[in-house]
């Protein structure tokens, strides 16, 4: 439980980031994904997306955004938000915090958004109050799927989300090579699943 749905005592620590987000009155959750964008799998979720018209929120990494520009443009024609997720996929805690930002910074030549995602959650605590200096709206995840890991199943990711999924949720995904298998079973059928449960989808604002 401690990865698929961090606990207080963890949320506690990173400050001012955001979590979860209930909207009284509505039952809402937030799909997002990591990783991204790239040509092998983000046109087929922006597909599933479009067909249940859901909007999502799609943290990119920088440099596949420089790779790939054509496929990130998609992502906001579709009417999704984006959010940043460092230019190289860097894990805040293996570096200090000034190149961190410096790193973040970069990615957002790519990427207009104040929303960052620091990949795997992995940051220094200076360096969230540092983003938070810099403008950025720090997002972690109320649950995460696993589809990226090699030890789950497409079934027990698909359990993950209908097991922890609550009221205001952050949900992550993956939009990448090694979460494709998991994720193209799961997410649909998470998405079935969520309606049938009475919730709406909302992307993340920048704010």
């Amino acid at each position: 439980m401690f990865i698929e749905q961090p606990p207080l005592l963890y949320r506690i620590v990173y400050g001012k980031t955001l979590w979860r987000k209930p909207i009284p009155g509505r039952k809402t959750v937030y799909l997002t994904f990591d990783d991204g964008p790239i040509p092998e799998v983000t046109p087929w979720v922006l597909d599933l997306l479009d067909k249940y018209g859901i909007k999502a929120t799609f943290f990119c990494v920088g440099d596949n955004v420089r790779k790939h520009p054509e496929v990130y443009a998609e992502v906001l024609n579709r009417g999704h938000r984006v959010g940043n997720h460092t230019f190289n996929h860097w894990q805040g805690w293996k570096h200090r915090t000034r190149s961190f930002l410096e790193n973040v910074r970069k990615a957002s030549e790519y990427i207009t958004s104040t929303l960052m995602r620091p990949p795997h959650g992995h940051m220094r605590i200076p360096q969230t109050y540092t983003l938070q200096r810099a403008g950025y709206t720090v997002v972690m995840w109320d649950v995460v799927t696993r589809d990226y890991s090699r030890y789950m199943t497409p079934e027990r990711v698909l359990a993950n989300v209908k097991k922890y999924t609550r009221d205001g949720s952050i949900i992550v995904f993956h939009d990448s090579l090694k979460a494709e298998k998991n994720m193209k079973y799961a997410l649909p059928r998470a998405i079935e699943w969520l309606l049938k449960e009475g919730y709406t989808f909302e992307g993340l604002s920048n704010s």
